[in-house]
C-alpha cells in the first residue's frame, strides 16, 4: 500500500514544500527513510513507533519505506513526524479514501503520542498554501500562528490518537486557542519588537546625537556614536526603538515569519513593533550574520530585519565579525553557501553603534593608552566599514543640570510623517526609504534646489568625498528635508548632512 501527504521543511527562513510518501509491503519488519534526510529525520523511526504504541495504534509488522520527495534536496528538522504517522495510517487503510486530499500535516511527535510544536510554522504554512493546500493540520500550540496565513483552514492537533479520530470523522476538531494578546492591545504581536519601557525624554542634552537618531529613524540611516564612557551614548541608543515607525502590513508578515523560523513563539498575531537586537560584543561572525554547521540559521542581522541592530562597544567586537557586516550593510541581505545549495537571508536593518575613541575612552589629558594600543583598537574599525555609516559624530559629556529633551512620542510623530512622505514618493519603486535609493536614481527621486546642489558640490570637493560618501550626504539631506516637510533639498539640509560625516574615531 502507498500513501502520500503534503508537508514542509525550513530552508533558512523560508518554507519548502515536500511530499511524505510511505510504502508498506510484505517482507521482514523494517523501517527505512530515504530522500536525503538528516539525523533528526532518520531518528523519526523511534519517535513515530513509540507514539503509535502509546496511542494504542497497531505498528505495522511489515516492510516500511518512507520517501521524502524531492529526493535531491536535503531535509532537516523533526516537523515531518506527524505527516509520516498519518501517511502510515492511510497506507494501512485506517483512514477513509480522499482524507488527505488538499491537506498538509506539520508537527513533531512525542513518545507519549503528543503532537508537539515546531519552529517556522508561518513560513511552512505559507509554502504549502503556494502549492494549493487548503487545510493545515498542525500542533495546537502553532494553530494561532498558522491561522495568520490567509485562505487556509487550520485543524489543531493535541495527540496522535485524537488526530486519527478527527480525520476519520469520529471526533470534532479542537478549537483554535484564543489569541493570548487582546486585539486592541497596542503591543499586539508579542515581544518580537518589544523595547524596554524607556523614553527619549529621559536623556539630557546630546542634541546633535538626538538629531542623528531622528534622521536615522526617518530615513533608515546607519549611525556611529563615538565618545567617552558615561557620556550617554548607550542610554540614547537604547531608546532608538521608541521612535521607530510601526511596521507596514507586509513588513509585519515578513518579520513575524523570520522570528518564527528562528524559534520564537508567536503570540497575539503579527509583529507591530520593529525588532531591536543588541548582541553582546563576544558574538561570533556566524551568530552575527548567520550560518553555522549543518542547517544554516539566521543571525542577528536577519533577526533585526526591518528594525535596528545595536552594537555597543563596537571596538570590542571581533574584527572578523565586524568585517562580515560590510556586505549586509551594502546589499541588505546575507548569502550563505553550503553544498549543495545557497540560502539568502534578508538583512535590511538600521545599524546603531557606540564606541570609545580608545580602549580607556578618557580625554587625551587623562588617557593612559599607549600608541600601539590605540592603533590596534582603531584597526578593528576598518575604513570600508566606517564609510558605510551614514551618520558619524562625536558625543561629549553633558552637564547634570541640562534640561531634558523632547519625548519619544513627539519625535516619533515627526519620524512617522517623514516616513509617510517617503512611502508616497517611492510608491512604485522597489525601495521604500531614502537610505536605500540607488545612486543612479538620486537626481530623479531626491531633487535639489539650485543653491542646494551648489552647496552639495562644494561639500564633496571640500571633504574629498568618495562616490558613496557623496551619495550618503545627499540621502541624509533628503531625510532632513522630509522631517522639515519640504518637497526638495535645501542648502541647510546639505550642511546638516555634511556635519554628520565626521572623521571618527
Amino acid at each position: 500500500m502507498l500513501a502520500s501527504v503534503a508537508s514542509a521543511v525550513l530552508a533558512g527562513v523560508e518554507g519548502r514544500p515536500v511530499s511524505v510518501e510511505v510504502h508498506v509491503s510484505r517482507g521482514l519488519p523494517s523501517y527505512t527513510v530515504v530522500g536525503l534526510p538528516d539525523a533528526s529525520v532518520r531518528e523519526s523511526r523511534e519517535r513515530v513507533r513509540a507514539a503509535f504504541l502509546s496511542s494504542d495504534l497497531a505498528w505495522p509488522q511489515t516492510r516500511v519505506t518512507v520517501n521524502i520527495a524531492p529526493g535531491g534536496v536535503r531535509k532537516s528538522g523533526s516537523g515531518l513526524e506527524a505527516a509520516v504517522a498519518i501517511a502510515l495510517l492511510d497506507a494501512g487503510g485506517d483512514l477513509p479514501s480522499g482524507t488527505l486530499d488538499g491537506v498538509g500535516v506539520l508537527g513533531e511527535l512525542g513518545l507519549d503520542g503528543s503532537v508537539r510544536p515546531i519552529p517556522g510554522t508561518l513560513a511552512l504554512v505559507d509554502a504549502l498554501v503556494q502549492i494549493g493546500i487548503t487545510t493545515i493540520v498542525c500542533p495546537i500550540e502553532n494553530a494561532e500562528e498558522a491561522a495568520l496565513v490567509p485562505g487556509v483552514t487550520v485543524r489543531p492537533a493535541r495527540t496522535l490518537f485524537e488526530l486519527r479520530d478527527c480525520m476519520k470523522g469520529e471526533a470534532p476538531w479542537p478549537a483554535i486557542p484564543e489569541p493570548s494578546v487582546p486585539d486592541d492591545d497596542p503591543d499586539d504581536g508579542g515581544d518580537l519588537g518589544a523595547v524596554d519601557a524607556v523614553d527619549l525624554g529621559e536623556v539630557r542634552g546630546l542634541s546633535s546625537a538626538r538629531t542623528a537618531l531622528e534622521l536615522a529613524a526617518a530615513g533608515a540611516h546607519h549611525v556611529l556614536l563615538v565618545g567617552p564612557p558615561g557620556a550617554g551614548k548607550t542610554m540614547l541608543a537604547r531608546r532608538f526603538g521608541t521612535i521607530l515607525p510601526a511596521l507596514e502590513p507586509e513588513e509585519a508578515l515578513e518579520v513575524t515569519r523570520i522570528h518564527s523560523a528562528a524559534g520564537v513563539r508567536i503570540r497575539g498575531g503579527l509583529a507591530r513593533r520593529r525588532p531591536f537586537c543588541a548582541p553582546h560584543h563576544t558574538i561570533s561572525p556566524a551568530a552575527l550574520v548567520g550560518g553555522g554547521t549543518g542547517r544554516p540559521s539566521p543571525g542577528e542581522v536577519t533577526l533585526a530585519h526591518r528594525g535596528a541592530l545595536f552594537l555597543d562597544e563596537l571596538g570590542e567586537f571581533p574584527a572578523r565579525a565586524l568585517e562580515a557586516l560590510r556586505q549586509p550593510l551594502e546589499e541588505g541581505s546575507v548569502r550563505i553557501s553550503r553544498q549543495p545549495t545557497t540560502l539568502t537571508f534578508p538583512a535590511q536593518f538600521i545599524l546603531i553603534a557606540c564606541s570609545n575613541p580608545c580602549p580607556c575612552g578618557l580625554p587625551d589629558a587623562q588617557c593612559h593608552c599607549s600608541d600601539a594600543q590605540k592603533i590596534r583598537y582603531r584597526r578593528r574599525l576598518s575604513p570600508p566599514l566606517l564609510d558605510r555609516f551614514d551618520l558619524r559624530l562625536r558625543v561629549g559629556a553633558t552637564r547634570a543640570d541640562t534640561p531634558v529633551g523632547e519625548s519619544s512620542t513627539v519625535v516619533a510623530a515627526r519620524v512617522a510623517a517623514a516616513v509617510a512622505r517617503q512611502l508616497h514618493r517611492f510608491e512604485h519603486q522597489p525601495w521604500r526609504r531614502n537610505a536605500h535609493v540607488p545612486a543612479g536614481a538620486l537626481d530623479e527621486m531626491l531633487p535639489f534646489t539650485t543653491d542646494a546642489r551648489d552647496a552639495w558640490e562644494a561639500v564633496c570637493e571640500e571633504q574629498l568625498l568618495t562616490g558613496r560618501g557623496a551619495a550618503i550626504v545627499r540621502r541624509v539631506a533628503a531625510t532632513a528635508a522630509d522631517l522639515d516637510d519640504e518637497s526638495s533639498i535645501r542648502p541647510e539640509h546639505v550642511v546638516l548632512a555634511a556635519a554628520f560625516r565626521q572623521d571618527v574615531p
